[in-house]
């Protein structure tokens, strides 16, 4: 994340929550297009929706190199998109559910089975510890 030396993190983390207060205040997918194309640049919304796409991709259990080959998207980026999906803050999960577009088993399967074996390995485990944390 950028640096704002002449900022505080209260003043950092304010400003972040007016953003977010902002976004909810939208209406529709119109006002959050509008809203979106004036605060970002394209190619950050480039970006922004083809980590969305692969959510879906990942929820549909599909392996990363074929993610890769449907959507442009490098290996690196999925793998970070699966990692999230499985220790996350719960955000792409959220919004998934809520349109009918997630399955949280099937999501973690692809993230495990899809990375490579090492995070493979230390996304499943995060997510077994995840679990056991949310069970005890």
């Amino acid at each position: 994340m950028k640096n704002h030396r002449s900022l505080t993190p209260r003043q950092e983390a304010l400003a972040e929550r007016n953003l977010y207060t902002a976004i909810a205040a939208l209406r529709d997918a119109e006002e959050v297009r509008a809203f979106f194309r004036d605060l970002c640049t394209p190619a950050e919304l480039q970006a922004m929706a083809d980590r969305w796409s692969v959510v879906d991709y990942l929820s549909r259990g599909l392996p990363y190199r074929e993610i890769h080959h449907l959507t442009g998207v490098s290996v690196t980026t999925i793998g970070r998109v699966a990692r999230f999906l499985v220790t996350g803050h719960g955000g792409y999960g959220l919004v998934a559910q809520r349109l009918g577009k997630w399955h949280l088993h099937a999501a973690r399967a692809a993230a495990s089975a899809g990375a490579a074996p090492a995070d493979a390995g230390r996304a499943a485990g995060l997510a077994r510890r995840r679990e056991g944390t949310r069970n005890g």
